[in-house]
């Protein structure tokens, strides 16, 4: 096994912190926009805002609270505020960061390739095979020196990086069968139950609880689990078969827990289970691949390996999305850019097939699937 070595194996991840990172002059920066200031779009634009290479220079969201809250976590009192994020793309941002719902990601991300700038989007691509099939067209659309990522920081992590170099040696042999699992505490199960939302105002607050804003669990939270093993195995899965349940859920009409068995190429199975119910105290999410000669195991805290003597275990340095996001400035700031729009709808779509494996409590096809919309 050249360079994986027990002592090499175990040192610090790959990439490092921002603010290890050399740049030039705070006037050359980069200058990026926030397009949509919740949870995930005020951390995301707080992180970026620590490279010295950038600046976050507009923030936009419908609501004013998370306006200021986002504000104020990223630091930077003098950033435009929006309220419409097409008067972001019309300003002088170089780059927009989109944390949206995920209903309005296929019109946001095509908005954002006609505007030029380079994007960095939250995934999942959209809801549906509709949705999905737009962002693969806009992708396809876009300029060559439009910079393209979508957040599936996996894919960038420290970790997982080694990770795919050590299974792509050949060291645990040929891959036999995978295993993937989220398993979370996200509800207790006594939350009120709502009516469906009557207006747009009750729709952006309810936004994850129902499949036709949020997108399926799988589609919306295990689609980083999915987008992995995908990258692991260099293909999207051909068929599905899944089941699922509401045991607790009592709000909106989303699964709290599911088990999809995907057929891989080369005769390869892969289980997936979910499930948001667990007890507070109990978390697992991580991917398995077995081998022959025996097997990696993945998570975005660490990554292991066994050939037969005994565990190697290496610890991520820092939360993974510090490497999406040093990647994306790296492409953004070296002229390189990718565009990994496809890549990232049809991960998407290894989630939508799931979901319709377990609504149609029957086999579905990846042709089926892509001939539904």
């Amino acid at each position: 096994m050249p360079n994986f070595s027990r002592r090499n194996v175990v040192q610090a991840a790959a990439l490092v912190p921002f603010q290890a990172i050399n740049s030039s002059a705070q006037n050359s920066a980069i200058k990026v926009g926030v397009i949509g200031a919740g949870n995930r779009g005020a951390f995301t634009g707080s992180l970026i805002a620590k490279d010295p290479r950038v600046k976050v220079t507009a923030i936009c969201d419908v609501v004013p609270e998370a306006l200021a809250a986002a504000k104020k976590r990223i630091g930077n009192p003098e950033a435009k505020e929006y309220k419409d994020f097409r008067e972001v793309l019309a300003s002088d941002v170089d780059a927009v960061m989109i944390s949206t719902p995920v209903y309005l990601h296929p019109e946001h991300f095509e908005a954002a390739v006609k505007s030029g700038k380079h994007i960095y989007m939250e995934k999942p691509a959209g809801v549906d095979v509709a949705g999905c099939k737009r962002v693969m067209r806009a992708a396809d659309s876009a300029s060559r020196k439009q910079n393209i990522t979508f957040g599936f920081q996996q894919r960038y992590g420290g970790v997982y990086v080694k990770a795919k170099q050590f299974l792509e040696s050949g060291a645990i042999g040929k891959i036999r069968e995978v295993h993937g699992e989220f398993l979370k505490f996200a509800l207790k199960g006594d939350e009120p139950a709502l009516p469906i939302p009557r207006n747009e105002k009750e729709k952006l607050e309810q936004w994850k609880l129902w499949r036709a804003t949020f997108g399926e669990v799988i589609v919306e939270t295990y689609v980083h689990n999915l987008d992995a093993i995908n990258w692991f195995l260099g293909a999207h899965p051909l068929k599905a078969i899944g089941t699922g349940g509401r045991t607790v859920e009592k709000r909106g009409d989303l699964l709290d827990h599911l088990s999809v068995t995907y057929d891989y190429p080369d005769k390869v199975q892969m289980t997936f289970v979910g499930s948001q119910m667990t007890p507070k105290y109990f978390r697992s999410n991580r991917e398995r691949y077995i081998g022959d000669n025996g097997f990696v195991e993945t998570a975005r805290e660490y990554w292991t390996y066994n050939t037969g003597g005994g565990p190697v275990t290496e610890k991520a340095g820092h939360e993974i999305t510090i490497d999406a996001l040093a990647n994306f400035v790296n492409n953004v700031t070296s002229g390189k850019p990718e565009n990994v729009g496809v890549r990232a709808a049809e991960s998407t779509l290894t989630s939508i097939l799931g979901q319709m494996a377990i609504d149609k409590k029957r086999e579905v096809t990846w042709d089926e699937m892509m001939r539904s919309a």
